[in-house]
C-alpha cells in the first residue's frame, strides 16, 4: 500500500508539474528531493538510493548544465538541419510578413484573456462619424445599382465625379498629403455602407484604399515620389490601380513572368538609366479608368548599371508608371462578376527612368515584401467589410421577407426548413460582425497577417453562405433579375470576393495554418533561424524549451479533456464563462496536436494540404470565437444578443471537433492519430451541432423589431421611400410591425372564406360591413397590403428592352433613337 502511494505521489507530482509547465531546473529539484524524500522516510534502501540518485544527478547534469547538454543537443541539430526544407527569400519575406496578434495566443494553448478583454475597439471620430453619415449616404443614394450593373455597366458620371471630390478614393492617405487620414475601422464602415447599396461603388472605393500604390506611396515612397503622387491621388486627379496578376500569374504571384531590364535610354531629351519593361497584365481592377499603374515584375540589370556586377537578377520589384507612358496599352475592360472597371494591361519594351521604382533604386528587388506588408494588413478591411454588408443585407431583408411573405397561411419564416437558413443567416450576421469590427480594430494597432487571412477566407465564405440562404428563401422573387432585385448583384459578385486577395481555397490550404504555425508558434522559426545561422547554443535552448513547450500542452490537453475543460480559466462569470473555458480547452490542444504533427511530418506539411486546412479551421474558428465574446463584453453583455453568442459559440466548438475528427482520421501515421483522438477527445465526441431549438429562437429574433436586429444592421444604408426596393422592404416590415393584430385578423376572415369578393377595396368593404373591421382599421390594412404586393412583386420587361431596342424595362419605345439602346446583360 505503501508502495502504491509513493507511485502515486510521484506520477501526480510529475503530472502537475508538467500541467504547469514547471521549468527544467526546478522538475529536477522536485525530482531530487523526491528521492531524498523517499530514503528519509524508509522507503529505499541505501544502495536503492545510490543507484537511483546517482543515475538522476548524472541525469540532472547533462540536463540542466548547457554545455554539457550540447554534446546531446548536436547529433540532432545536424539531423535537424539536414532535413530542414530550404527556405527561398519570397517564401521568408512571406512569413516574416506583418505581426503576430490574438491568433498567437490561440494557437499557443494558453490564452491571456485579459489581453483579449483589454483591447480597445477603435471608435469612430466625430469626422468619421460624420463622413459614414453625411457623405456615404449622399454617394448611396446616388447610386442605382440596376442600371449600374445591368444597363450602364458603369458608375454614372456624377457619381465618379462625387467620389473623387469627396475622397472617398483617399481614405488611407494622411491629411499631410490632403487625404482623409481615417483608421482602418472607419474605412471598414464606409465599404460597409456603400457595399449594402452597390457592390460595384464598393470595390471601386475598396482598390485605392487597398494594396495599390497609395499605400505603397505611404509606406515605401520616397519623399519626391510622394510628393509628385500623392496629392493627386488625394484630390482624385489620379485614379490608380495595380498590375501584379496575368493570364497564368494568380496566386502564385512570385512567378509573374513580366521584366524589366536596366539599361540607358533617352527620356526627355538626356540619356538615363532606366528599364525597359515587357508585361501582360490581367484582372486589375480599375485598369480601365487609371491613369497611374502601380506594376510589379521582376527586374534584372545584367550589365550592372545599379553598381553591383555580382548582381544580376533583382526579383520582384514595384514601380509607378503613368498610363499615358508610350507604349502602354490600357483601357479595355473584362466583364467580370459586376460591373465595377476590370481590365488589363499590357506593354513591350517600355523604357521608363529607373527612378520610378517605388522607394528608389534602393528599393528594387524588395516589391515582394512590400506586397505581402500591405496586403497582410489590407486583407483585414475591404473584403471583410464587403462580406459583413452581405450578410448584413441578408438579415435584414430576408428577416423581413420572411415575415411579411405568407404560404400555407403562415408567414414563411415560421417554418422550421425556412428557419434552418434564416437561423444561419443570423448567427453568419452575428459573427460577420464580431469578426469585422475585431480585425478591422487590430489593423489599427499593428499589421496581423494570420489574423487577416483568417477574417478573408472565413467571411467572403459567411457572405456566400448568407446570401444563399437568402436567395432559397426568397425564392422567385430572389432570382428574377430587375430594378426590384436588391439580392442578385450581390449574389452574382461572390466569386470575386471568393477570387480575390488569394484565393480561398489557397488561403484555407496553404495560407492559414501554414504561416500560423511558424509564426505563431514560440519556437519553431526561431528553432529555424537558428539552425540556419548554425548557432548551436540558441538551438540548444530553444530544442529544450520546446520539448518542454510539447509536454505541457499534451499533458494539459489530456487534463482538460478528462475534466471536459472544467480546469481551464474564464476571465468573466455568467453564461458565456463556459465557453472560455472551451476554447482554452481546444486551444491546448491545437499546440499540442500541431507539434505532434510537425514533429512527425516535417516539411511534408506542407504538401498535405487538406491535413493543413483543417488544423487552419481549428485556429479560425478559435479566433472567430474569441472575437464573438469579445464583441459581446464590449456591447456591455446585452441579454438579447445570448442567443446569438450560444448559436456562434456552439457553432464554433462543433466545426473545431469536427475539424479534429476529420485530421485524426485522415493522419498518414494511423497509431499516432488514433492516439491524438485519444489526448483530445478521452471521451468521444464533446460537442454536438447547434440545436434546432436554438436556431430557431434566433430565426425568430430576425423578424422582430429588435434593439440587436437594428444595431446589427446600424452601418447599412436604409432608405424608407417606398420607390427603392430596400426602402419599399423595410416601409412594408414597418407597417407590418404597426397592423399586423388587424392584418391577422383580416388574413383569417379571408382564409375561412368570409371575404369572398375579388379586389382587394372590395374584400376590405366586406370586412367592414361584417364588423371584421372598422373603416379605419380597414383603410390601414389596406394600405399594408398594397405595400405588401408590391414588395413580394418581381419585375417583368418587354422584349424589345430585353432585345435592347428599347430604352427602359418599362417603356414600349416604336421607331428609332439616335441614342445608343440599353440592354440587360
Amino acid at each position: 500500500m505503501t508502495t502504491l502511494l509513493a507511485i502515486l505521489v510521484a506520477v501526480g507530482g510529475l503530472w502537475a508539474l508538467a500541467y504547469i509547465g514547471a521549468p527544467l531546473l526546478v522538475t529536477s529539484a522536485a525530482i531530487g528531493a523526491y528521492i531524498v524524500a523517499l530514503y528519509g522516510l524508509g522507503l529505499m534502501g541505501p544502495t536503492a538510493f545510490a543507484v537511483t540518485g546517482g543515475l538522476f544527478a548524472v541525469l540532472a547534469v547533462v540536463l540542466n548544465l548547457r554545455p554539457v547538454r550540447r554534446l546531446v543537443t548536436k547529433p540532432i541539430f545536424a539531423g535537424f538541419k539536414a532535413v530542414l526544407p530550404p527556405m527561398t527569400s519570397t517564401e521568408r519575406e512571406a512569413l516574416e510578413a506583418g505581426d503576430v496578434w490574438w491568433e498567437g495566443e490561440m494557437f499557443r494553448g494558453r490564452p491571456d484573456w485579459n489581453m483579449l478583454k483589454s483591447f480597445k475597439r477603435t471608435q469612430l471620430t466625430a469626422e468619421e462619424q460624420a463622413f459614414l453619415d453625411n457623405e456615404t449616404v449622399e454617394l448611396c443614394r446616388m447610386i442605382d445599382d440596376y442600371k449600374t450593373v445591368y444597363e450602364d455597366r458603369d458608375l454614372a458620371p456624377e457619381v465618379w465625379d462625387f467620389m473623387r471630390q469627396k475622397k472617398f478614393f483617399s481614405m488611407l492617405i494622411t491629411k499631410e498629403w490632403g487625404g482623409l487620414g481615417f483608421s482602418a475601422y472607419a474605412q471598414s464602415c464606409v465599404v460597409t455602407k456603400i457595399a449594402t447599396k452597390s457592390i460595384t461603388a464598393a470595390v471601386t472605393v475598396m482598390v485605392p484604399n487597398s494594396l495599390g500604390p497609395g499605400e505603397l506611396l505611404t509606406h515605401y515612397g520616397t519623399d519626391a515620389q510622394k510628393e509628385q503622387w500623392l496629392p493627386k491621388l488625394a484630390d482624385g486627379t489620379e485614379i490608380p490601380c495595380f498590375g501584379l496578376t496575368g493570364v497564368e500569374v494568380g496566386s502564385d504571384a512570385t512567378a509573374i513572368p513580366d521584366v524589366g531590364v536596366v539599361c540607358k535610354g533617352e527620356w526627355e531629351g538626356q540619356e538615363v538609366v532606366g528599364m525597359r519593361l515587357t508585361f501582360n497584365k490581367r484582372y486589375i481592377t480599375l485598369a480601365p479608368v487609371a491613369s497611374v499603374i502601380g506594376l510589379a515584375f521582376k527586374l534584372q540589370d545584367p550589365d550592372g548599371l545599379l553598381g553591383d556586377p555580382e548582381k544580376t537578377d533583382y526579383g520582384i520589384t514595384c514601380a509607378l508608371i503613368p498610363a499615358s507612358t508610350p507604349g502602354v496599352e490600357i483601357g479595355r475592360r473584362h466583364y467580370p462578376s459586376g460591373a465595377f472597371m476590370n481590365g488589363p494591361i499590357t506593354g513591350e519594351d517600355v523604357f521608363v527612368p529607373i527612378d520610378w521604382i517605388i522607394g528608389g533604386v534602393e528599393k528594387a528587388g524588395g516589391g515582394w515584401r512590400m506586397l505581402v506588408e500591405c496586403l497582410s494588413a489590407g486583407r483585414g478591411i475591404s473584403l471583410p467589410a464587403l462580406s459583413a454588408a452581405g450578410g448584413k443585407m441578408a438579415y435584414r431583408l430576408t428577416g423581413a421577407y420572411s415575415r411579411i411573405r405568407r404560404q400555407f397561411k403562415l408567414s414563411v419564416g415560421k417554418f422550421e426548413g425556412v428557419q434552418e437558413a434564416t437561423g444561419r443567416i443570423a448567427g453568419l450576421n452575428y459573427r460577420l460582425e464580431a469578426v469585422r469590427t475585431l480585425t478591422a480594430s487590430a489593423v489599427d494597432n499593428c499589421a496581423p497577417s494570420v489574423v487577416t487571412a483568417i477574417a478573408k477566407y472565413h467571411m467572403t465564405e459567411m457572405m456566400r453562405q448568407s446570401l444563399t440562404d437568402a436567395m432559397d428563401v426568397h425564392g422567385g422573387r430572389g432570382i428574377m433579375v430587375g430594378p426590384r432585385n436588391y439580392l442578385s448583384s450581390a449574389y452574382q459578385s461572390v466569386p470575386v470576393a471568393i477570387t480575390v486577395e488569394g484565393a480561398n481555397i489557397l488561403t484555407r490550404s496553404l495560407m492559414i495554418f501554414g504561416q500560423g504555425a511558424i509564426r505563431c508558434h514560440p519556437y519553431v522559426f526561431p528553432e529555424m533561424e537558428a539552425a540556419r545561422e548554425d548557432n548551436l547554443a540558441e538551438f540548444d535552448k530553444l530544442l529544450w524549451g520546446h520539448i518542454g513547450f510539447s509536454m505541457n500542452r499534451g499533458v494539459r490537453a489530456l487534463t482538460l479533456g478528462l475534466t471536459g475543460g472544467a480546469l481551464a480559466k474564464a476571465p468573466v462569470d455568467g453564461p458565456t464563462a463556459k465557453y472560455y473555458k472551451q476554447l482554452e480547452r481546444m486551444s491546448t490542444s491545437l499546440a499540442f496536436v500541431s507539434d505532434v504533427t510537425m514533429g512527425i511530418l516535417g516539411g511534408e506539411l506542407k504538401r498535405k494540404e487538406r491535413l493543413s486546412a483543417r488544423l487552419g479551421d481549428v485556429l479560425s474558428h478559435l479566433y472567430m470565437a474569441s472575437a464573438v465574446l469579445k464583441y459581446y463584453e464590449d456591447e456591455g453583455r446585452p441579454e438579447e444578443d445570448l442567443p446569438h453568442v450560444r448559436w456562434c459559440l456552439d457553432d464554433s466548438l462543433n466545426t473545431i471537433y469536427e475539424a479534429f475528427d476529420e485530421f485524426f482520421s485522415n493522419f498518414p501515421v494511423g497509431f499516432v492519430g488514433a492516439a491524438m483522438r485519444r489526448m483530445v477527445f478521452p471521451f468521444g465526441r464533446s460537442y454536438r451541432p447547434v440545436s434546432d431549438a436554438l436556431t430557431g429562437t434566433i430565426a425568430d429574433m430576425m423578424m422582430e423589431p429588435t434593439e440587436l436586429r437594428d444595431r446589427l444592421s446600424e452601418i447599412c444604408y436604409l432608405p424608407k421611400e417606398a420607390n427603392d426596393p430596400v426602402g419599399l422592404m423595410e416601409v412594408a416590415f414597418d407597417k407590418l410591425i404597426q397592423v399586423e393584430p388587424l392584418y391577422n385578423k383580416y388574413y383569417k376572415a379571408l382564409s375561412k372564406g368570409e371575404l369572398t369578393a375579388m379586389s382587394l377595396e372590395e374584400r376590405l368593404a366586406q370586412a367592414v360591413d361584417q364588423g371584421v373591421l372598422t373603416q379605419a382599421e380597414a383603410d390601414q390594412v389596406g394600405e399594408y397590403d398594397r405595400l405588401r404586393y408590391e414588395a413580394i412583386m418581381t419585375d417583368a420587361f418587354t422584349k424589345e428592352y430585353l432585345a435592347g431596342t428599347a430604352f427602359h424595362p418599362d417603356v414600349e419605345v416604336d421607331g428609332q433613337s439616335d441614342e445608343q439602346p440599353a440592354k440587360v446583360a
